[in-house]
């Protein structure tokens, strides 16, 4: 997607050659040292999504210019938090914003604020909920394994599976309605219901929607249904940096968020730090991602789909399709399948060849319906290398 910023806008063209930026060296030029070969650490070509353990995304030129920025100059990291949150706001039409260290660390402050409101002794106190509603709802389904970063706060869930039983389960305990946008199919409740319920029995609801970014709608969509808070990722389709997440919503809420975190030392949130290139450079990449033209790089990833598929539909046994996963990473990916009795090894030995092979290749871990690809973090000539590669091991080579 980096690379999609440099073809659209035809103003960085050139920075994989080497080119300065603003007599800055530019992303992409060879650096006067090769610190992960320096390290023992091998890079490769990431075919798969922008996962945290795969390192995310990769942050446009504009936002590794806010980020060196930040790194010279001092701030009150209050005052930024205030003028950064607000900007981020107005951008996604919320009444409050701020930055988050991850997705995850947005889903603590979230509960925390739940749990504490604006009482500085609670926030002091937690994870011990005495005397606090301590209990949290969440449907069966929804949950996952990223609820620790709630229950870190001290919180009981409730598991629910219909709406009468949310109704029946919410009580004077009762903290907050937690949602997991990308289990909507699954669960019973959908997300519009499931904020009415929350705005019908007095309670705050949070939907996690970390990386369920693109489309642009969604980052309002959890706001425009009536949920009170949302939590997205910044290092993924975002293109921020990878450390970076938002917690979104009403205003006393993220108040109290804020009580929950740093720079505040007595806080449950003390530990997920967020300095002010983080700020800064999370607040870039929302200015840049409201302006991206969307539809190119649609355009532009089923070009990339099409590429591989053409280079291996020659081959006998083998068949390939586009598809678009419902709502996580809902983007154009590719899948490709063989007949194991004419090429004679599983999807597992595939992705394990492509990783082990030279320029190594990750690609997504799914394994049942054949071999799955995202080209969507690929860089300029990388689909090339993608096709060939999966070419070769499939004619044998």
């Amino acid at each position: 997607m980096f690379s999609r910023r440099i073809f659209l806008r035809g103003k960085l063209g050139a920075t994989f050659l080497g080119v300065s930026v603003n007599g800055k060296q530019a992303i992409g030029a060879k650096p006067s040292r090769d610190f992960f070969q320096d390290l023992g650490v091998h890079g490769f070509i990431n075919a798969a999504e922008p996962f945290t353990a795969l390192s995310g995304s990769q942050m446009p030129p504009e936002v590794v210019e806010a980020w060196e920025y930040a790194c010279t100059r001092n701030v009150r990291l209050d005052e930024l938090h205030d003028a950064v949150g607000k900007r981020i706001a107005n951008l996604i039409g919320c009444e409050a914003a701020m930055v988050t260290a991850g997705a995850a660390s947005a889903l603590t402050l979230a509960t925390a604020a739940c749990l504490t409101g604006l009482d500085r002794e609670k926030v002091r106190r937690l994870p011990d909920t005495t005397g606090m509603k301590q209990e949290v709802i969440i449907q069966k389904s929804h949950r996952y394994g990223y609820d620790h970063a709630v229950r870190n706060c001290g919180i009981r869930y409730v598991e629910v599976e219909t709406a009468d039983q949310l109704k029946a389960a919410v009580s004077d305990r009762t903290a907050m309605l937690h949602f997991f946008n990308t289990n909507e199919p699954v669960g019973r409740i959908k997300a519009e219901e499931f904020a009415a319920l929350g705005k019908r029995r007095g309670v705050p609801t949070l939907n996690d929607i970390a990386a369920d970014v693109p489309p642009l709608s969604n980052l309002s969509r959890s706001i425009q249904l009536g949920f009170d808070l949302v939590a997205v990722s910044g290092g993924k389709g975002l293109l921020g940096p990878q450390s970076c997440g938002l917690l979104y919503g009403r205003a006393d809420l993220i108040r109290a968020a804020r009580l929950n975190g740093p720079p505040n030392s007595d806080s449950i949130g003390r530990g997920q730090k967020v300095n002010k290139e983080e700020m800064l450079a999370m607040m870039v990449t929302l200015e840049l991602y409201f302006k991206r033209n969307h539809a190119a790089d649609w355009r532009e990833w089923e070009k990339r789909v099409n590429i591989i598929r053409d280079r291996v539909s020659a081959i006998r046994g083998v068949t390939s399709e586009m598809f678009v996963p419902e709502i996580h990473y809902r983007v154009p990916h590719v899948r490709i399948r063989w007949d194991q009795g004419a090429i004679p090894f599983s999807v597992p030995e595939m992705i394990r060849k492509l990783r082990d092979g030279q320029p190594s290749i990750e690609v997504r871990p799914n394994t049942e319906n054949g071999l799955e690809m995202g080209v969507w973090m690929l860089k300029p000539g990388e689909t090339e290398i993608v096709a060939r590669r999966v070419h070769e091991i499939l004619k044998g080579g």
